[in-house]
């Protein structure tokens, strides 16, 4: 069976949101007496903000990620961008009626922010967001959701991100997965999570699903 229903992660996968992120790691955790080298901040990225502040400090977390979301949003607009060749893909899928969802671990808020600021708002019938899951990704269940919303099947749903958790929550809804070779995070540590495939640009999704 074809792929028709493909589900993307956002951050690092679709938009560019990379600087932005590790700017509001580092300026957060500065605000808290640390500071944070530009690794330490890429390694953060991927799992919900509550766990990552919690596993510096539990009592300072709810804190941490106010002042975190507050610069976030602040900077928004000045910093994201969607990467190469993202925008014509998604426009052709969308012509070709393949289904697009977005799962991401971000709130809604920011959510919609990424997609009007790079026009991608259009193209997605479901936006699966950590305001509307119970347990995020690495967890099945916002993959899940999203097959839920669009009457998808497993074995004709492809999961695309840039994050061991993305490839990882596919592989436990039991899709497809991509992994994209631009991410921030390891090659090879996302290869470990053994990725259906590996994405060398957005385009090569013609390929993988034959349009």
């Amino acid at each position: 069976m074809g792929i028709h229903t493909v589900l993307f992660d956002l951050d690092g996968t679709l938009i560019d949101t990379n600087e932005l992120i590790i700017e509001s790691f580092m300026h957060t955790f500065h605000q808290f007496g640390k500071n944070l080298t530009r690794e330490e901040a890429i390694s953060f990225i991927g799992p919900p903000l509550r766990d990552t502040f919690r596993q510096y400090d539990p009592a300072q977390a709810e804190v941490m990620m106010q002042t975190y979301r507050e610069h976030n949003r602040m900077h928004h607009d000045d910093f994201v961008s969607a990467f190469p060749n993202v925008l014509t893909t998604i426009d052709q899928l969308y012509d070709k009626n393949v289904q697009l969802g977005i799962v991401t671990t971000k709130l809604r808020g920011t959510v919609n922010m990424g997609l009007n600021v790079t026009g991608l708002d259009p193209y997605f019938q479901s936006v699966i967001t950590l305001d509307d899951v119970t347990y995020a990704k690495p967890h099945p269940e916002p993959v899940v959701m999203a097959m839920n919303d669009l009457g998808a099947r497993a074995e004709a749903t492809l999961m695309v991100g840039d994050n061991s958790h993305d490839i990882e929550a596919g592989n436990h809804a039991g899709v497809k997965t991509a992994a994209v070779s631009w991410s921030l995070k390891d090659r090879e540590a996302l290869l470990e999570c053994h990725p259906t495939y590996m994405l060398e640009d957005m385009r090569d999704l013609f390929t993988i699903i034959g349009v």
